[in-house]
């Protein structure tokens, strides 16, 4: 379910055209094992839990839950998240175990239901540096009033039921400044619930 559900929801994030899917992601999700393990253990830095952890081929660490509150590229990531590695060991996305604050803004994190692993996805850039997520309520963010981010039971009612504009979240340059989210109101001459991008020069 966890593996099924995370490619599920990074295909929607690729169809919304939010680009968190970085080049290695989707291989990575091919080249796998799992394995479980039966105490806390730290693999290339990170401290592990128990329970199902997961491989490449080469036996680099690509998936795991953190045992304890985790610096994961730019983030301290709560405790119980679970992390997302490149073939390198660069970051690649996290999926919090409760809404966080990354970078300045809060993100989603947590699934009532199914846990962090069904939840909402934030995206670093191999630097470490913020790329996406889903946000944690309306922000206002770097001067822009950005809308929160749609759950994926939310985004299934507004497509197939609602069929009005769904948010995927808020995504930045790597130099840090924003680069597109959905307005929460009408801001600058755009109208709410459309997606903000910065004017180009």
């Amino acid at each position: 379910m966890k593996r099924l559900s995370g490619l599920v929801a990074i295909c929607v994030v690729v169809a919304a055209g939010c680009g968190v899917t970085q080049t290695g992601t989707a291989q990575s999700r091919t080249v796998t094992h799992r394995t479980k393990l039966h105490q806390i253990t730290v693999i290339q830095g990170y401290s592990c839990d128990k329970g199902y952890t997961w491989f490449y081929s080469d036996g680099k660490l690509n998936e795991c839950f953190v045992s304890q509150e985790t610096q994961y590229g730019e983030a301290l990531i709560p405790r119980g998240s679970s992390i997302d590695l490149k073939p390198d060991g660069r970051p690649s996305f996290a999926m919090l175990q409760h809404d966080s604050e990354v970078a300045g803004v809060k993100c989603s994190g947590g699934n009532w239901l199914l846990g962090p692993s069904e939840g909402a996805m934030t995206s670093f850039y191999p630097s470490g540096k913020l790329w996406a997520c889903s946000l944690a309520g309306d922000q206002v963010v770097q001067g822009v009033p950005c809308r929160h981010g749609e759950s994926i039971l939310g985004v299934a009612y507004s497509l197939f039921v609602k069929h009005q504009n769904i948010d995927f979240g808020i995504e930045f340059y790597q130099s840090g400044k924003l680069k597109s989210c959905m307005l929460s109101e009408d801001f600058g001459g755009q109208k709410k619930i459309t997606i903000w991008k910065p004017a180009a020069k």
